[in-house]
C-alpha cells in the first residue's frame, strides 16, 4: 500500500509499504481524507519535536474495511473519524481522566506513524463512526473541532456568557462555532479583516478588528463589548493564537471573576503585569488535545456542514502533498484547512 513518508526537511518520500494485519481489539481502516494544520507544517519543515522519518496524518476519516473478532464497536463500512491521542492510561492525569495530558502522550502522525497511508490499523476504542448526513471528508475535521470543544468546555461556557475569541483561525473559527451553538454571545477578534467577515458566517455577533494603531480593544471594539456585555465585560476569552500579546490583551478585558482560556500554542515567553490575574480574580485555564471529544465534534458538524465545510480552502491529493505544504505557508493567499485525498478518498 501507499504510504507517504517526511523523511527530511521539506522531502517526502512515497513508499510502497506492507498492509498492517489486524490484532485483537482493533480495526483496518482505509483512510480516505486527511487536514492538515499548523503541526504538520511544522514537521514538514523540520521544526518540531518529532523525528524524522515519520507518517504524517492526524486529522483522519475513512471507512473500516476489517475488524477482529473480539470488536464489536464498529463494523465493516462503517464511516468513521479517528482519535489520533494515545495516553498510557496509568500516570495522574489518565487516572483523572485527562489523558489529553499525559506525559507520555503519543498521537498518530506527530510523534507515531499516522494516516497519510492507504490503511490504518487503529484500535477500536479510538474509533467513532460519521453520523449519517455528514461527509466523511468533513469527518477528519473532527479532531480539530475536539480541540475547540475541548477549549470552550474547559471556558465552563454557557448560554449566559458573553465570550471573546482572540485568533479566528480554524480553532478559534470552531471555538466561535461551539460557543454560538451553546447560545453564548460571542465577540471575535483578529488582525485579518476576511477571517473577521468568516467569523460571523460561523456565529460571531460582532467583531474586532485588531490594529497597531490602537492599544486593544480599540474604540470600535470597546463598543461592540460594552454592547454585548453592558460594563461588565465578557466572562470568557479564548485566546486562540499563541501570541503572548494577545493574553495579556485578553487578561485585560475580561470580567472580574471571569475565565480566559489558552488554546493557542507558543514557546515564547509571556510578562503581563500579575495583578491582571490577582485584582480580578481570573481564571487563567490551558487548554490541550481534547478529552475523547470526537463523538461530540461529530454532532457539531453535523448541526452546522456547511459552516464546517467554509473551513476548507484548498484540497489536493496525496500525490500532491508537497504542493499543499508549500500552499499552507504561502502568505499571499488565505488558507484555512487544507484536505489531502489519500487514493481510496480521491473518488468518494
Amino acid at each position: 500500500m501507499l504510504a507517504v513518508r517526511t523523511i527530511a526537511a521539506e522531502t517526502l518520500e512515497y513508499a510502497d509499504v506492507p498492509q498492517p494485519e489486524l490484532v485483537p481489539g482493533s480495526a483496518l481502516v482505509r483512510i480516505e481524507h486527511v487536514t492538515l494544520c499548523g503541526t504538520d507544517l511544522h514537521i514538514w519543515e523540520d521544526d518540531y519535536t518529532s523525528e524524522l522519518p515519520l507518517i504524517q496524518g492526524h486529522e483522519l476519516a475513512g471507512t473500516v474495511i476489517d475488524v477482529a473478532p473480539d470488536v464489536d464497536r464498529v463494523a465493516i463500512g462503517d464511516r468513521v473519524a479517528i482519535d489520533p491521542l494515545i495516553s498510557c492510561g496509568e500516570c495522574r492525569a489518565c487516572r483523572a481522566g485527562r489523558g489529553n495530558v499525559c506525559p507520555q502522550l503519543t498521537v498518530f502522525g506527530c510523534y507515531s506513524d499516522g494516516g497519510l497511508v492507504e490503511v490504518l490499523r487503529v484500535k477500536a476504542p479510538k474509533l467513532h463512526r460519521i453520523p449519517t448526513g455528514v461527509p466523511t471528508d468533513l469527518g477528519a475535521i473532527a479532531e480539530p473541532t475536539a480541540i475547540a470543544l475541548q477549549a470552550v468546555a474547559r471556558g465552563r461556557a454557557t448560554a449566559e456568557d458573553t465570550a471573546v475569541v482572540l485568533g479566528v483561525g480554524p480553532i478559534g473559527l470552531l471555538a466561535t462555532l461551539a460557543l454560538h451553538d451553546l447560545g453564548a454571545r460571542v465577540v471575535a477578534a483578529d488582525t485579518d479583516a476576511d477571517r473577521l467577515e468568516l467569523a460571523r458566517e460561523f456565529g460571531a455577533d460582532d467583531t474586532i478588528l485588531v490594529t497597531a494603531d490602537e492599544v486593544f480593544p480599540g474604540a470600535a471594539g470597546a463598543a461592540a463589548l460594552h454592547r454585548l456585555s453592558g460594563d461588565d465585560g465578557p466572562s470568557l476569552v479564548i485566546e486562540a493564537t499563541g501570541v503572548p500579546a494577545s493574553l495579556e490583551n485578553g487578561l485585560r478585558v475580561v470580567a472580574a471573576g471571569g475565565r480566559v482560556v489558552q488554546v493557542g500554542i507558543s514557546t515564547r515567553p509571556t510578562g503581563f503585569p500579575l495583578n491582571l490575574l490577582a485584582f480580578k480574580e481570573v481564571d487563567l485555564l490551558g487548554s490541550r488535545n481534547s478529552t475523547g471529544l470526537i463523538p461530540d465534534a461529530l454532532q457539531l458538524i453535523g448541526r452546522h456542514p456547511d459552516r464546517v465545510r467554509n473551513l476548507i480552502t484548498h484540497r489536493f491529493p496525496a500525490e500532491q502533498l508537497d504542493r499543499a505544504f508549500h500552499t499552507m505557508r504561502d502568505r499571499s493567499q488565505r488558507v484555512g484547512k487544507i484536505l489531502i485525498d489519500m487514493p481510496a478518498g480521491a473518488a468518494a
